[in-house]
């Protein structure tokens, strides 16, 4: 049984890094100590967008985060795949099925041998309900190396639902804390100037709000671009909206 106390706390963590700690540590104690959370606004019917834009969490090794995300191996991943045509739960029974099916690519089955020598062999899958074609989130729970898929379904079936709803609010908490992906950081000045361009003011307006000069203004929007690897400021702004960093509090 979830307590009210424990939901009321992730409801309120005030950082992705808390609240990410939190759901660690609570997806261990029903079995699933390795997770991968993902996430991204940027989704197109050939591509889910650059992974320097995902939201990406997990703790799983830095050796298998290398491999799995950092060489590609999770566009051929078949519970990836899943995740992107469906929405819900899944064992990863299904992948025994496509296994003894043979409906598995060569670079699926690649996929699933890599996972199998990193004891990545059993646990459930969790696609979450998108709200615009463009974005898509997904959570990966491993259970321990000494599961296996049975012992795993049997699990869910006394606290699935449990584990659906957890994920859900964490998913959903995600969405509305500030994230600064690697290499997309903004400085306080850069925040400052989007948010101003988000209000609709001119250079000249801001360069008067700020206290700078029009030339010093335009520097950090440019530097601002540049770090969120957009060509525009319009999609600078939308892409630091995105990612909580301007319009918020500062903790």
């Amino acid at each position: 049984m979830i307590s009210t106390a424990h939901l009321n706390t992730l409801l309120n963590a005030p950082s992705i890094e808390e609240l990410w700690d939190m759901h660690v540590a609570q997806m261990a104690d029903y079995g699933f100590d390795r997770v991968i959370y993902g996430f991204t606004r940027y989704r197109t019917s050939t591509s889910l967008g650059d992974p320097d834009d995902f939201v990406l969490l997990s703790n799983h090794s830095p050796e298998y985060m290398d491999t799995f995300i950092g060489d590609g191996l999770y566009h051929h991943a078949p519970m990836v795949r899943w995740a992107l045509d469906n929405e819900g739960a899944c064992s990863w029974r299904v992948m025994a099925e496509m296994l003894e099916t043979d409906t598995l690519t060569a670079q699926e089955r690649k996929v699933v041998d890599f996972n199998a020598s990193m004891g990545v062999t059993c646990g459930y899958s969790i696609s979450f309900k998108s709200m615009s074609p463009r974005t898509k989130g997904a959570v990966a729970l491993t259970a321990h190396a000494d599961q296996d898929q049975a012992a795993c379904d049997k699990l869910w079936d006394k606290h699935g639902e449990d584990i659906i709803l957890l994920n859900n609010i964490v998913h959903l908490r995600i969405l509305t804390l500030p994230y600064e992906a690697p290499g997309r950081s903004l400085t306080k000045r850069q925040k400052e100037v989007l948010g101003w361009v988000g209000d609709g003011k001119t250079i000249q307006d801001i360069a008067l709000l700020m206290e700078l000069t029009p030339a010093t203004v335009e520097k950090h929007l440019r530097l601002a671009r540049e770090a969120l690897s957009v060509e525009t400021t319009a999609q600078a702004v939308l892409k630091a909206a995105f990612q909580n960093q301007i319009f918020v509090l500062e903790t």
